[in-house]
């Protein structure tokens, strides 16, 4: 019973043919259970799970408010740029780069978590930052550090961390560059309000995961190298091997990009791809929410 109504579920969505009413988990059913996962952001493992009936249980009208609030949403973007542009969607855990429309490239990434939310806003990249030092924001000198500190003496030294000063009563704190820092081996700087910024990480095995928000704010690259030769193709002499030693120098270098590149970070739970695929995502940080209040009398999904 229970595999005829999946059935009868996603042949409403178009995952599956309309006339199947099999009761088997066959080949045909995998298969579409796989495209209805990745079409709501999680692996196609063909697994019929207590996430997937999650998603297939929420409401068509939860849907159809979703639809519209981010159709809304489109109406506040900027009129896109001509040329190369870098645009992040924060609930997609994807950045994608695109020159005059037509995709180059899809990264994973790994944004903010909850507390530490990556901000919506738009700016330009006009440096790179190999081997960097990771300047430590006062807050998690705070919450974190100064309490590791007191349980073990050694902490800073472990890290490969140093004081350098002393701001409103906190220790100024910062990671030399190397294997352990935690921007990795090169950041990529787009000057804003929010100092949020692309880095590298040494924590690889989160970009294995379906839902990867778990920075302080910042958005972590699964690809650092194919950045840094995508932002520096223009610029003389930054040739794969050049990039590849400066990552490995152990020395901060900066390097400014010859023609920046406009950079989106954005905050859509629904759209339609370049294949005419309709998309959804759960609202990670409740903004759906926030707006559904204001646009409709009875929002869905509280």
């Amino acid at each position: 019973m229970e595999i005829q109504q999946i059935r009868k579920r996603l042949s409403v969505t178009g995952e599956l043919p309309a006339a199947d009413t099999s009761a088997l988990f066959d080949d045909a059913l995998e298969s579409a259970v796989k495209v209805f996962q990745q079409r709501h952001g999680y692996s196609g493992s063909g697994v019929i799970s207590d996430t997937l009936i999650r998603q297939m249980n929420v409401p068509v009208l939860t849907r159809i408010q979703q639809l519209l609030i981010n159709m809304e949403r489109v109406r506040w973007l900027p009129v896109s740029p001509e040329g190369r542009l870098i645009v992040v969607n924060i609930p997609e855990f994807m950045l994608h780069a695109t020159n005059n429309g037509k995709k180059e490239f899809d990264m994973p990434v790994v944004v903010g978590k909850e507390g530490h939310s990556t901000v919506s806003f738009y700016g330009d990249m006009n440096n790179v930052v190999f081997s960097p030092y990771w300047n430590v924001p006062a807050s998690i000198v705070r919450k974190e550090i100064l309490p590791a500190q007191g349980r073990n003496a050694n902490y800073l030294a472990n890290n490969n961390m140093e004081v350098t000063g002393e701001r409103n009563g906190l220790p100024v704190v910062r990671q030399k560059p190397g294997p352990k820092n935690s921007l990795g081996q090169v950041k990529f700087l787009f000057p804003n309000s929010f100092n949020i910024y692309f880095h590298d990480t040494p924590a690889k095995d989160l970009f294995k995961r379906d839902n990867r928000a778990y920075s302080h704010g910042c958005i972590r690259l699964s690809d650092p190298v194919k950045m840094a030769n995508y932002v520096l193709q223009d610029n003389g002499d930054w040739t794969a091997e050049k990039i590849d030693s400066a990552m490995n120098a152990g020395k901060e270098k900066w390097v400014k990009i010859k023609d920046p590149l406009p950079v989106m970070i954005t905050y859509y739970t629904a759209w339609v791809d370049e294949n005419k695929t309709l998309h959804f995502r759960d609202d990670i940080y409740g903004h759906d929410n926030v707006v559904a209040k204001k646009m409709f009398e009875d929002p869905q999904g509280e």
